[in-house]
């Protein structure tokens, strides 16, 4: 994983899900954006970018790219991903939400294959704070230090990025693994990650209703991970009936428990593992502060 100031990036893809604005905040943080790719617009200049028509045009031209940030429209984000993997881009970061399964399917195949890491779909990216902002979030909420961000959720990870700046607690690193059905990397695959990288002293996991992530992440917290973990899941006054259409919920498959993938199984699985849980955001930092 190469997600330093020096890392060389590449947007695939100008649509309603990335703006100037994001464009802008990334290049004002330091971020080495080097082209975009947008077939059919090669040779064009957008948000002060070089356009080009392919991602091997951005190899001839720069040498190896680090990271790709996928912005193309959801039914062109697995051509736009295998493009890339091609070309030897080892991160993907896909902000389009709305990706079909099977193609999410085929792409987390190939990116298995190749030891490609993505992050999304429907996530705002990765931002690494004093060093490198990947995707859409408010580096404005951010500030350098030490307690490792771990969501679901889009505007929830910002949120307590925040509430954790307000207390004095700096961040090692935030990425939000998307809210769609089906994603790239996972919880347990960070929380790996997190556990492992020397500047994180304490990692906050965000969840929400929808499938069964949160409790494999408890149990892989419970055996595997070293470091304090606090838990907060939204969502837990929703009504029992709500489907999180986004989040991809499973409960009805005949055979589950009837709680599976609610807000009331994910609590349960954090407290018998032992996490502390939050009962709103704003106790975040106090907990975090208690643990480390």
């Amino acid at each position: 994983m190469n997600l330093t100031p020096d890392s060389k990036v590449l947007i695939q893809g100008f649509s309603e899900f990335i703006s100037a604005i994001h464009v802008e905040q990334m290049q004002a943080y330091g971020t080495k954006l080097v082209a975009g790719v947008n077939p059919g617009c090669g040779g064009q200049n957008l948000y002060g970018l070089p356009v080009f028509d392919l991602v091997e045009e951005v190899i001839n031209k720069y040498g190896s790219i680090d990271t790709t940030i996928i912005c193309v429209h959801p039914y062109q984000v697995l051509d736009a991903a295998l493009e890339a993997i091609a070309s030897d881009i080892r991160q993907i970061m896909i902000i389009s939400p709305g990706v079909p399964a099977l193609d999410m399917v085929e792409l987390l195949r190939k990116a298995e294959a190749t030891d490609t890491l993505i992050v999304g779909p429907n996530s705002p990216g990765i931002i690494v704070p004093g060093k490198i902002l990947l995707g859409t979030q408010p580096s404005e909420f951010y500030t350098p230090g030490s307690v490792g961000i771990l969501s679901r959720s889009t505007t929830l990870t910002y949120e307590i990025a925040r509430e954790l700046t307000q207390a004095g607690l700096g961040q090692s690193i935030s990425v939000s693994i998307g809210s769609d059905a089906i994603v790239g990397s996972s919880f347990i695959q960070w929380l790996e990650i997190f556990d492992e990288d020397e500047s994180t002293q304490a990692i906050v996991l965000v969840g929400q209703p929808g499938g069964g992530r949160e409790e494999a992440a408890a149990r892989y917290i419970a055996e595997a991970i070293d470091k304090p973990v606090i838990a907060y899941i939204a969502g837990t006054q929703a009504p029992p009936i709500k489907h999180w259409r986004q989040t991809g919920n499973l409960a009805a498959v005949i055979g589950r428990d009837p709680d599976f993938g609610t807000a009331k199984s994910k609590l349960a699985a954090f407290i018998e593992a032992g996490v502390p849980v939050a009962e709103r955001p704003s106790q975040i930092p106090e907990l975090v502060k208690k643990s480390i």
